[in-house]
């Protein structure tokens, strides 16, 4: 059998590139991304209650990796990236049909003759993604204290002290009173997860590694167990007139 979906809305995030992407929700509280509801799904009664829940279930596409072929078995980075798992005891996204999963907080909902957006926290998505579906999230059959977790039973620990140099501190200060209150603390969840290649063994070091948040380029090196911040920049700096 064959189906054809159709997006329900489509996500904005604060991630603009894969690295840097949290691998599971809720590891960067201050990951925070808008779902915007199309026509026809993007009417107030569609999301009648929602309101009531503190978190949902984002059913989405991989939409990164459409056209690429699926794998019987990855390499989870949990595992150091070396030991291979079939890739149906993974959240990889290289599966037959590149579905994801994601449990989100709902901080508010923008409802109106406009349309629909809901505003969410501790996301794990791309720019861009396309949402298949949303259900609320149920306390009482979706947490299982007794679940067996496989690889995976805890949190990752944080791999990374993060440094920010006084001339970058004072740069984020700056972007943060004009218009991007939690730069600082975004850039540390990402960066104290140590988004790097599992495989990368940890005693290569390399100039730079940078990835995109919000409107900025952040770039970092890593040292030992210490990342220090070199840059911040903003992206869409407004040429100065001419004299």
């Amino acid at each position: 059998m064959n189906f054809t979906m159709n997006p329900i809305g489509i996500i904005q995030s604060c991630f603009k590139s894969k690295f840097g992407i949290p691998r599971q929700p809720g590891l960067s509280p201050s990951a925070r991304a808008t779902l915007e509801l199309l026509p026809p799904y993007n009417r107030p009664e569609a999301v009648r209650g929602l309101e009531a829940f503190s978190h949902l279930w984002l059913l989405f596409v991989f939409h990164d990796h459409l056209g690429q072929t699926w794998r019987p078995t990855v390499r989870p980075p949990r595992l150091g990236g070396n030991q291979r798992l079939g890739v149906f005891a993974t959240r990889s996204p290289f599966r037959p049909n590149p579905l994801g999963l994601s449990a989100v907080a709902l901080e508010g909902m923008d409802c109106g003759a406009g349309g629909v957006v809901l505003h969410l926290g501790g996301t794990d998505l791309l720019d861009g993604t396309p949402v298949l579906d949303i259900k609320p999230y149920l306390p009482y059959a979706d947490a299982r204290p007794d679940a067996r977790s496989g690889f995976a039973p805890e949190a990752p620990a944080e791999q990374l002290r993060v440094r920010f140099p006084e001339t970058v501190e004072l740069a984020c200060r700056h972007w943060e009173n004009q218009g991007y209150p939690e730069l600082r603390e975004l850039i540390r969840e990402i960066v104290r997860l140590d988004p790097r290649p599992a495989y990368l063994p940890r005693n290569l070091q390399r100039d730079q590694f940078g990835t995109r948040l919000l409107d900025f380029e952040v770039r970092w090196q890593v040292a030992g167990a210490e990342a220090t911040i070199t840059e911040v920049l903003f992206l869409h700096q407004t040429p100065l007139p001419l004299p």
